[in-house]
């Protein structure tokens, strides 16, 4: 698991973060953190089988990770965490820098999987309170 400090690097650095299970939906809460992610310079992209080919707050939305055809730097997740293991797989096929579960959302073996292919895991914390909490 990365502590405070690799948090705030990867928070700073990073540029482009893929949300999967990103909906069109105002009242979900992927809704409000992406928003909140666009507003603070980063760049969103959706990834929902549901939305595919739609757009997300202007941006289009693909059906999974690898289906994106730029480099993502986080792959921040809000599906339930029975749901993590193909996502993980999925963004290990990417090449992502960080998998990020939002709070509420632990896989340990999924977590363990991607930890041992070098990918450092963010699990049951939220983005938006985290970026609050390190970059004031």
């Amino acid at each position: 698991m990365m502590n405070d400090a690799e948090i705030k690097k990867l928070l700073q650095e990073a540029k482009t973060i893929a949300v999967v299970g990103l909906s069109n939906s105002p009242i979900r809460p992927s809704f409000g953190v992406s928003r909140f992610l666009q507003r603070q310079g980063y760049r969103i992209i959706p990834v929902n089988p549901r939305e595919k080919g739609n757009e997300v707050l202007g941006e289009r939305a693909y059906a999974t990770v690898s289906d994106v055809p730029e480099q993502v730097d986080i792959v921040n997740v809000f599906r339930r965490s029975e749901h993590i293991p193909p996502v993980v797989d999925d963004a290990l096929q990417k090449g992502t820098r960080c998998i990020w579960m939002q709070e509420g959302i632990v896989n340990e073996e999924a977590a363990a999987k991607a930890e041992a292919a070098g990918v450092p895991v963010v699990m049951d914390r939220c983005i938006l309170k985290e970026i609050a909490r390190l970059l004031p």
